[in-house]
């Protein structure tokens, strides 16, 4: 394929962004000795984590890396904040600046669809030792275009219920949890704020903006987002009328969930539960007591729903052959089973309780099979979608009606839909 130069779109910039990509077509050829002069190679990988001992591991990684590596002059993990991290990853591309690796989420898609990154499947499957049918392949078919990989997956984390027993506890209150439901959990949460004004149920993450992260809600009402091939919004389909209905109650009648404009961080000992991805038991401070459990059942009973993250390697790196050997070792079976310990691995031969429960301090190996292993199998990801940008702000604006307590929950559902089928149908 010739040089081309692809749109991403971004409705946080207001405008749509060319980015320069070199071309992609036939497979590549099977990894070769770099030709780099010694201490010349300056590699920058753009992250969303600031967490102190991610960011170190990541600097081992790089540190051994480089030890064997002499064309290596740094290795540079640069952290973005999550909420803008989008944007600036893209206007960093646009504008000639683009980072050799980037972690991506929601944005995969467009820079798939858009030849902005590597193809890896035959780079990775070239390369001694990695073991590329040690993936789970339910795990990469999110980074995955025409049996291509473009991202590796490194983490596959599961959403769960986290449960402050101490705050329960203090309420008076228990759990039935050979019968967890979402009414149940709304019940007690109520319960909960009722006597000690601690929030009951929180979404992580969601903060009345990231509409996204009630997936995690509205999978247990059989509802989604969109069809299946993406092309029309089912916003305002039964199921996720009686989802938003139930979210609706939460608030205004229940108070089983904090409000607009309410903070309760669970992991501060603000509420009694909240749904959150696995890898965020790295939070557990130890001033609670706590555990962990799959998501409720909703009407359509038993499911789970799964955030991932994948990282690439960008066309538009001065250093793409050197980018790509040292994404083959940072995700190596070895480097792999580092990185478990806060983020869900996408290998086979790692995904156990006891596997996973080596490396994280925070949970065990019994309650890691349970909220991760049991659940990767079935888990649909989170709503994902090219120009996720200009869906997500355009959904978040009509669904801003929602949150009152007298909203028409179907009517705004309906415009849900109004505003953002013209963006799914192109």
């Amino acid at each position: 394929m010739n040089t081309a130069t692809k749109l991403v779109s971004l409705a946080a910039l207001a405008t749509s962004i060319a980015v320069a990509t070199a071309g992609c077509g036939a497979s590549p050829e099977a990894p070769v000795a770099t030709t780099a002069p010694p201490n010349s190679v300056e590699l920058r990988m753009t992250v969303w984590t600031s967490n102190e001992d991610q960011l170190a591991l990541f600097d081992t990684i790089a540190e051994e890396y480089k030890a064997d590596h002499p064309e290596i002059k740094s290795i540079t993990f640069e952290s973005l904040p999550f909420p803008d991290y989008n944007t600036t990853l893209t206007t960093q591309i646009a504008g000639g600046n683009s980072p050799d690796l980037a972690w991506m989420g929601d944005l995969s898609r467009d820079l798939i669809a858009s030849d902005a990154l590597v193809p890896l499947t035959d780079r990775l499957t070239e390369t001694k030792g990695w073991d590329y049918d040690d993936l789970l392949g339910s795990v990469t078919s999110e980074f995955t275009a025409d049996d291509e990989l473009y991202a590796y997956p490194f983490s596959n984390s599961p959403f769960a219920l986290y449960v402050n027993e101490s705050l329960l506890a203090a309420a008076g209150q228990s759990l039935d949890t050979s019968d967890l439901t979402w009414d149940q959990v709304s019940a007690v949460g109520s319960a909960v704020n009722a006597a000690t004004g601690k929030g009951g149920f929180v979404i992580r993450d969601f903060n009345y903006s990231s509409w996204n992260t009630l997936a995690t809600v509205w999978t247990g009402w059989g509802a989604s987002a969109w069809n299946k091939d993406g092309t029309k919004c089912t916003f305002d389909s039964d199921e996720m009328v009686d989802a938003f209905q139930f979210l609706h109650d939460a608030i205004y009648v229940d108070a089983s969930m904090p409000g607009p404009g309410t903070t309760a961080d669970f992991f501060a000992g603000d509420s009694a539960f909240t749904i959150a991805q696995v890898s965020r038991a790295a939070l557990l401070d130890g001033s609670f007591e706590y555990d962990v459990y799959p998501l409720p059942d909703g009407p359509e009973g038993e499911y789970s729903v799964l955030g991932q993250a994948g990282v690439g390697v960008l066309e538009s790196s001065a250093h793409v052959q050197e980018a790509t050997d040292f994404l083959a070792f940072l995700t190596n079976p070895e480097n792999a089973a580092k990185l478990a310990q806060f983020f869900p691995p996408p290998r086979k031969s790692l995904l156990t309780g006891e596997k996973l429960a080596e490396n994280n301090t925070k949970l065990t190996a019994d309650q890691l099979e349970a909220v991760v292993i049991d659940q990767l199998p079935d888990a649909v990801t989170l709503p994902n979608h090219t120009s996720p940008a200009e869906i997500s702000q355009k959904a978040k604006t009509a669904l801003d009606a929602m949150w009152t307590p007298d909203a028409d929950v179907k009517a705004v559902l309906s415009s849900v839909c109004t505003a953002i089928d013209p963006l799914l149908a192109t």
